[in-house]
């Protein structure tokens, strides 16, 4: 359906485009977001596949029987990756929809699903090779992006910097093999027909790695269930991760004195002291960003396009780690069944919701305002050093901020909302990221572009309409979602939270 509704939408953008232009415009959008697909959905599928085996104590039950390591990992891969495979091949037919266009050929149309279908198979083994190594939900689904990452980053980025270093700015292809963007630069036929080795290589070598990572997850699965005695090294490196993250016996202590008289649960969403440290950090890594751009372009000091790229930086990511963070420690809780058991404590819901308002407060406010205050300089500096139009770049910093605030509202009550409802703390960011920061930009998009077809060979609308109806939107989406977000977590918290139980009480009966 999403791809139905993006190939419509930019059929529509481009109805006055030459049929094969459009046909291409089509065609490798849709690619480019299918390789998402891909790459999201397979980790997805099978990132926790055998972790929750292993947390259930029922891995090793499986190994009791005649079955082998790699019959449980490739069992797995089939059973946790069929929704997501039909999924993808229902996007095949609109992707061969640009071909009775014009402008595709059907070379690319091929290599594009060879494509698709070996990174769906590569993300699936990542997934469930750090599966074996993992115990927990959370771990896992980090420790695979960051796989993700290094797999298919790392080789990019040094090629960027043997580039950058050599005198003839050497390019070294074998380096971007792994990379499926690369794979799907090579697939069209302008970039085919220079070289065809390319896109072959490269396809082969993100096999060979799926079959590799595949291999070591078979070769550790009937190994990874059982427990170990901690060695010396092992429980030393475990001892400085704790002091890492949560800090001495002496720190820990001094913050339990300090936040359990305040609130318990805002204590326990508070333990890991990195969390406030690593804002002020984002802050000053874009510090250093926007500084080192100045000095290295040599460029105005209020440039817009680098002013107003820095505050949509700062927007976007702290309404991110915001949607993240307000329902991860419930949406946890409620998956490791601890939250009922903190409700039947004189620990009230009222109070957990104050305790986890406590600890973003903890965590956020202070940056939060610095950001504000940053934005609020920016802004008025650019629009009095700006000659084209500055009075609309005061009301774009100005909507901007106000829906900064407004979205982080509705962000941590529906964050909240959806924590107490979802399976895993990933979908409730997702649901939560969904409605509230995505949708209403897919609505901006369709209108905008409605909008323009619409003045039927007449002016476009002025910059004011574009600007009232990207701030109009985000409000509705944020009054739309987050007011029945709140009620429901102010009235209905504690039947949200036994909702599970009272479902599984109906299916029994």
């Amino acid at each position: 359906m999403a791809a139905i509704l993006i190939g419509f939408f930019l059929y529509i953008a481009n109805a006055r485009t030459p049929r094969q232009r459009v046909a291409q415009q089509i065609f490798s959008s849709l690619s480019f977001v299918a390789l998402i697909y891909c790459l999201a959905s397979g980790r997805r599928s099978t990132a926790d596949c055998l972790s929750e085996e292993k947390r259930e104590g029922t891995l090793g039950l499986l190994f009791l029987t005649d079955l082998k390591g790699y019959d449980v990992v490739l069992g797995k891969l089939a059973a946790t990756s069929v929704n997501a495979f039909y999924g993808l091949m229902a996007m095949f037919p609109v992707l061969a929809i640009p071909i009775l266009l014009g402008g595709i050929t059907q070379g690319e149309f091929w290599r594009v699903l060879l494509l698709l279908v070996n990174t769906f198979l590569f993300s699936l083994a990542i997934g469930v090779f750090v599966s074996v190594f993992s115990w927990d939900a959370r771990q896992a689904a980090g420790a695979n992006l960051l796989l993700l990452l290094v797999l298919i980053g790392i080789p990019p980025a040094a090629v960027g910097a043997i580039a950058y270093f050599t005198t003839n700015n050497l390019v070294v292809h074998p380096l971007f093999f792994s990379c499926p963007f690369y794979t799907l630069f090579n697939c069209f036929d302008i970039y085919y027909r220079l070289d065809p080795t390319r896109f072959w290589w490269s396809s082969a070598t993100i096999h060979i790695l799926t079959w590799l990572l595949v291999a070591l997850a078979s070769w550790r699965a009937p190994h990874s269930w059982q427990d170990h005695p901690a060695t010396q090294n092992k429980e030393l490196w475990r001892d400085r991760w704790r002091r890492w993250a949560y800090g001495t016996p002496a720190k820990r202590q001094a913050l339990r004195r300090l936040l359990l008289p305040v609130n318990a649960f805002c204590w326990l969403a508070s333990r890991a002291r990195w969390k406030p440290t690593m804002v002020w950090v984002f802050l000053v890594f874009v510090a250093g960003w926007w500084f080192y751009l100045r000095l290295q372009t040599e460029i105005n000091w209020w440039d817009e396009s680098l002013g107003l790229t820095t505050t949509l930086m700062l927007n976007s990511v702290f309404k991110l780690w915001i949607a993240i963070e307000a329902g991860q420690r419930l949406a946890e809780e409620q998956k490791m069944g601890t939250l009922e058991l903190l409700l039947s404590t004189p620990l009230g819901a009222r109070d957990i919701v104050k305790g986890q308002l406590l600890a973003l407060q903890r965590q956020f406010l202070k940056p939060l305002l610095v950001c504000i205050v940053v934005q609020i300089i920016l802004i008025t500096a650019i629009s009095q050093h700006s000659t084209d139009n500055p009075p609309l770049i005061m009301r774009l910093g100005i909507a901007g901020i106000v829906l900064l605030i407004a979205d982080t509202t509705a962000l941590i009550w529906v964050s909240m909302s959806a924590a107490l409802t979802s399976r895993t703390p990933n979908l409730a960011s997702i649901s939560t990221i969904s409605r509230v920061m995505i949708l209403p930009w897919v609505i901006y998009g369709a209108v905008a572009a409605l909008a323009t077809l619409s003045t039927a060979g007449g002016p476009p609308p002025g910059w004011n309409f574009f600007l009232y109806l990207w701030f109009w939107l985000g409000i509705a989406a944020d009054v739309g979602f987050g007011l029945p977000a709140w009620w429901q977590v102010q009235t209905r918290f504690r039947e949200l939270a036994l909702q599970r139980y009272s479902r599984t009480t109906q299916a029994g009966k």
